[in-house]
Order: C-alpha cells, then sequence, then structure tokens
C-alpha cells in the first residue's frame, strides 16, 4: 500500500502536477489507509511563518486561523515541531501547555490529539510540518510512524522541487537589478489584463532621462545605483506587483481600479514627486529625473498592444515636447507618430534604391554678391522622379539608425562633390553639415565625419558643422557639447543653425563654441525699417562681430530686404534672391560662371571670393582672412550647410 502511495506521489511530480494538487492527494490517500486520522501539511516560510498547504479534511476558518503563526516553543504541535526540529506528539490537546493558545481552535472540531513531524530539507531546513490529528487521546502507532516516514520523504521531494520551479520562475520573471517583475513578467501579467473583458486598467511608461549622463558621468556602478533608487521608489508607489522594469531606462506600472476609470494621472504625480528627492548613487548625491506617458484600456479594444502603443506614443511626445513631466495619449500622437513611421520606411527605400541627392544653394557677400559658400540641402528623389524637400521627410531623422545612413550617405556625396571641386581649380571655400540630434546620440559622427573626408581627400577645414539651437541646447547634457568639442579640435568650425527660434540667448554665446551664426527666415521675413527685427538683427550684429563669430542671414527673397541687412551690419546672406537650390551639375557651373566673370581682377593673385582689406582708411572693419585669399586650398572662409537642411 505505501509503495502504491508513493509511486502515485512520485509520479504527479514528475509531470509537474501543481504542488497543491499533489498534497492534497497525498492527504486524501494516508486518510483512506488510516480512517480515523485527520491529515495536514503545513509550510513554513523564510521568515519562519507558518501557512496552510493541505487539510482537506479541516474547515477553512481553521487553516485560516494558522496562517501567518510564528514557530516557537510553544506554538501548539506543528508550531513547535517545526520549532525543535523534531517530532512533536500531544496526546491530550486540553491540558498540554503547547496548545493552550490554540486548544479552543480544535477541541470544537471534536480532535483531541496531534503529532507533527517537521518536514526538512537535505541542507536541514524546515520546509514545512506533516500532522495527524486524533478524536482520541493517543499517539502514533508502529503503522503510522511508517506512515509518516513516507510521506515526510515524499513531502521533501514535492516542497523541493516546487522551490526550484519556484526559484526558476522568480529568476525568468524578475529582474536582477530591482526586483521588480521583468519585461516577461510584465507581458504575462498584461496579458491576462487583456483577457479580462470586465477590467478597467492603465499602463504607465516610465523612462529615465538621466541615466546616460550619470554613466558616463560617474560610472556605472552610480548607474545601477539609481536604476535600483527609481525601481525601489516606483515599487514603493505602485506595489511590486504591478511595477516591471522593461529593460535599460524604461519602467511600467500597470494601474488598476475596481470600477470607473484608473487614475493614472494621479499615479504619474505620484512618482515624479517621489523621485524629486536626491539619492545617493556610487558616492554622488544624484536627483532622478523621468518623463512618463500613459495610457487607459478604451472600451471596445482591451487588447495590451494597444495600450502599449498608445502609451509609447505619449511617452515619445512627452520626451519631445515636455521632458521630464508626465503626458496622457492624445490620438493626434497617433497621427504624428504614424506619419513619423511613414518617413522612416520612404527615407529607407530611399537610401536603398540611391534616390537621396545633394542639391547646393549658394550664400554670397551681400555686398559683392559673389558666391563665398553653399549649402547643400537634402532631396529626395521619389519613383516618379519627383524632387522632395528634406522638410517633408525631417521626422524620419527621429530614428538613430536612418538618421546615420543618412548623414553618412550626405556626407559620402558632399564631400566627393567638394573634391570634384577642388579638382576643377573653382576656389571652392566651406561647406557645412546640419546634423540632427540622432546623429550626435548614434556616437558614431565623428567617426563618419572622418571617414567620408579622409575618403575624398578633402580636409577638414573645408567644413563647418551646423548644429540648431533645439540640438545644440535642448537637451542640456554634455553629449552633443563634447562631440562639438572633439570635432572642432580636428579644423572643422561651427554655425549655431536657425538662431532665434529654440533657445537663443545671448549668454549661450559665451558658453557656446559657434564660429557662425545663422540667423532663422523668420526674422528676414518680418525685416522693415523701425520693425523689432531690425533691431535684434543690427544688436546680434554688433554684438558678434565684437566675438569673431561671422553673422548670415537665411531666407532673403527681396532687395530691399538684402539691403537693409547689408546696412545693419550683416556681411553674409543666402535666399531664393540669388538662387533656389540646385544639383551638383549647376552648382558647378555657377561657381565657373562666378570665376569667368572675376577673370580680370586676378592680376592681383586674388580669387573672386577674396574680401576686402581688414579695415578701411576711416578704421571700418572689413571681412577677415578666413573668408578672403581663395585658391584650390583656400584657408577658412565662409559658412556653408551641407547633409541636410533641415
Amino acid at each position: 500500500m505505501l509503495l502504491q502511495l508513493q509511486n502515485t506521489i512520485l509520479e504527479m511530480v514528475a509531470r509537474g502536477d501543481p504542488l497543491q494538487a499533489t498534497i492534497d492527494r497525498l492527504c486524501r490517500e494516508v486518510e483512506l489507509l488510516v480512517p480515523d486520522i485527520i491529515c495536514s501539511v503545513l509550510t513554513v516560510d523564510q521568515a519562519g511563518l507558518l501557512h496552510p498547504l493541505s487539510s482537506p479534511s479541516l474547515p477553512d476558518h481553521y487553516s485560516s486561523a494558522l496562517d501567518g503563526v510564528e514557530i516557537g516553543p510553544s506554538r501548539g504541535s506543528c508550531g513547535t515541531a517545526a520549532y525543535r526540529r523534531e517530532p512533536v506528539a500531544v496526546v491530550d490537546v486540553e491540558t498540554d501547555p503547547l496548545w493552550a493558545d490554540y486548544k479552543n481552535l480544535i477541541l470544537p472540531l471534536g480532535l483531541v490529539a496531534c503529532w507533527s513531524t517537521p518536514i526538512c530539507s537535505g541542507h536541514g531546513r524546515v520546509l514545512g510540518t506533516f500532522a495527524f490529528y486524533y478524536r482520541e487521546r493517543r499517539g502514533p502507532s508502529p503503522f503510522e510512524q511508517e506512515i509518516v516516514t513516507t510521506c515526510v520523504h515524499l513531502c521533501v521531494i514535492a516542497l523541493d522541487r516546487h522551490e526550484r520551479v519556484s526559484e526558476r520562475h522568480r529568476l525568468a520573471y524578475t529582474d536582477a537589478l530591482t526586483g521588480l517583475g521583468n519585461r516577461a513578467n510584465f507581458n504575462s501579467t498584461a496579458l491576462q489584463l487583456s483577457s479580462d473583458r470586465c477590467s478597467s486598467w492603465g499602463l504607465l511608461l516610465v523612462d529615465i532621462d538621466n541615466l546616460k549622463v550619470v554613466n558616463d558621468s560617474f560610472g556605472h556602478e552610480a548607474g545601477d545605483d539609481l536604476i535600483r533608487c527609481i525601481g525601489g521608489r516606483i515599487g514603493a508607489i505602485a506595489s511590486t506587483d504591478r511595477a516591471f522594469r522593461l529593460g535599460g531606462d524604461e519602467f511600467a506600472v500597470i494601474v488598476q481600479a475596481q470600477q470607473g476609470t484608473p487614475d493614472i494621472d494621479g499615479m504619474a504625480d505620484e512618482i515624479l514627486a517621489v523621485l524629486k528627492e536626491p539619492a545617493e548613487c556610487g558616492g554622488y548625491a544624484i536627483v532622478p529625473k523621468a518623463t512618463i506617458g500613459g495610457a487607459v484600456v478604451a472600451a471596445d479594444d482591451c487588447g495590451i498592444e494597444t495600450v502599449r502603443q498608445n502609451a509609447d506614443f505619449a511617452l515619445y511626445h512627452a520626451k519631445e515636447t515636455n521632458r521630464g513631466k508626465y503626458i496622457g495619449y492624445a490620438p493626434r500622437f497617433r497621427t504624428a507618430m504614424m506619419r513619423r513611421v511613414r518617413a522612416v520606411r520612404d527615407v529607407s527605400a530611399a537610401l536603398n534604391d540611391h534616390r537621396i541627392e545633394a542639391y547646393y544653394q549658394p550664400i554670397v557677400r551681400l555686398d559683392t554678391k559673389d558666391i563665398v559658400g553653399v549649402e547643400a540641402l537634402c532631396r529626395m528623389r521619389s519613383e516618379n522622379g519627383d524632387i522632395i524637400p528634406a522638410a517633408e521627410f525631417y521626422e524620419a531623422t527621429s530614428d538613430i539608425h536612418v538618421a546615420s545612413e543618412l548623414t553618412q550617405h550626405m556626407l559620402a556625396t558632399v564631400s566627393q562633390d567638394v573634391r570634384r571641386w577642388l579638382d576643377m581649380g573653382i576656389p571652392f571655400q566651406h561647406v557645412g553639415v546640419n546634423v540632427s540630434s540622432a546623429d550626435f546620440y548614434s556616437g558614431h559622427l565623428d567617426e563618419q565625419i572622418t571617414r567620408a573626408f579622409q575618403h575624398a581627400d578633402v580636409s577638414l577645414e573645408h567644413l563647418v558643422l551646423e548644429v540648431t539651437e533645439t540640438v545644440y541646447l535642448g537637451k542640456r547634457d554634455h553629449v552633443v557639447a563634447s562631440e562639438i568639442k572633439s570635432l572642432r579640435s580636428k579644423g572643422l568650425q561651427v554655425a549655431l543653425d536657425d538662431f532665434g527660434t529654440g533657445y537663443a540667448s545671448l549668454t549661450h554665446l559665451l558658453t557656446v563654441p559657434a564660429d557662425h551664426i545663422k540667423i532663422d527666415k523668420s526674422f528676414v521675413d518680418q525685416l522693415v525699417r523701425g520693425h523689432a527685427s531690425a533691431a535684434i538683427i543690427e544688436g546680434l550684429v554688433s554684438i558678434t562681430r565684437k566675438l569673431g563669430i561671422k553673422v548670415v542671414a537665411e531666407g532673403i527673397e527681396t532687395p530691399e530686404q538684402a539691403a537693409l541687412l547689408k546696412e545693419l551690419g550683416c556681411d553674409f546672406g543666402q535666399g531664393y534672391l540669388f538662387a533656389r537650390p540646385v544639383d551638383h551639375a549647376v552648382m558647378t557651373d555657377l561657381f565657373l560662371r562666378e570665376v569667368r566673370a572675376s577673370a580680370p581682377r586676378s592680376r592681383h593673385d586674388e580669387s573672386p571670393l577674396q574680401p576686402a582689406a581688414n579695415m578701411s582708411s576711416s578704421g571700418e572693419e572689413k571681412l577677415d582672412p578666413p573668408y578672403g585669399k581663395a585658391g584650390i586650398r583656400p584657408a577658412r572662409p565662409l559658412v556653408a550647410r551641407a547633409a541636410r537642411s533641415i
């Protein structure tokens, strides 16, 4: 009989049946073997607390009363056996002091004696207790002792396997760094919620803003401390079974509601509030920073994919427009994201089909109208031959991979075009590269620029890197500034593009390394005598000239604008008034026409791009040499913008 019992339980363990079902079967089989006893199995957790596992013949209220009882020297038969690590037989519950606090629970059930045996692992740790309850005052018989010996052994096997399976599950579903659920745990939990049509829930995605800065500045140990800190604070607010670390710097929080709409806004506010307190990370006091996007399950679509995507859209929008804050999902975010996805797809296809081209727009001296540089503009040729300007596919550059490929392609194209112009004897000066924030954060920009220009055998002194105010100043971390510093050390110059439309401040001119400033077209459009734009431009030109920074006005379309800009002291400009963007062949013709037109002035061995002397006889400042002597290898003349105009 015992052999059959043993085989039955071992087969269930080998099959991987649930622990509860396996021990229930064990207890019932034992009660069939010894009809006058009641069998019970309790487990003991790491804290030394008892928890009912199986007692199929005992009422629920009795088992519940034992849940959470601490083992000790006088905790009934089971609590005492686990504490002593030896069997405890109580033949009279009513009079035995071990049962003084618990006899009122068991005597009304007609049970008057109890014999309990500890269940210990191979390492000696108490896993639980196996107990017989009697309806008469007695201890165990020899046959019952034999049964218990077999059952305890079977319980050790079942409990040990359950612990190993649970540990594997814990490792598979728990983030090792924070102790929160991991991505697999999140997916499993969210799937259960999605299958419950009556469930009302929402999702928050939390993205750490300053993890890379912390890693780069203080080391990855500090970064890990920051992740642990944020995970702990989020878990304390949201409860650990509803907070997850999805990986890297991203967390997720599931917010449920018993009725009505889940308050994801309130939860987001609480999370942002607890993150404001500084944390010690790697020995440094660091204030955690995070951006949050959220979405609530829709009545007609409770699928996790939809909710997750909507929360993603909200997070992306928050990072673009309101970093460090919370934004809830709005349908317009999906439209914007779909537009971005289409742009990424179209640009990727154009790159594969070699339909990305460089167009060039001249930059001229406003006094002589001589060409002193070019701005190269990215164009995409559609499958039917139409030329599409960069503004129509700009959103594709928010994808770091597409941005990197686009930049690499344009750098190669532009540097080769410059090489051809130099080989033709054209006194070419500067061509600049306008790059996006994704280019800087890819980590390959320095290598891309250097490789492209070295391959074409073109000095980086012919290149000006144009960076918009938003890219340069918007992130307010050191990544962009460090990359620019490294590139400037190799000889290229930097232009602050679209000046006045982003984070413009004259104080930035004291700290931001910029060789050129490009006044945005929005200022030029409003330029009339007496208008505020005129005063701003005049003041800017005066200040930058004293700082040694050159100024180029963009978007000049009328002779009146050009004349007023020249009068205000602006030396250089570009716009439709002088030329529209053209391809390499047409730009080459413009250069050659300029060379032929200026040939009579070559008796002084000076190029048509040479400016006047530094100072006039009246002491008025003129253009300095970086915009002057031109030849096959000119020195450091004016800026142009290349790669992409965005």
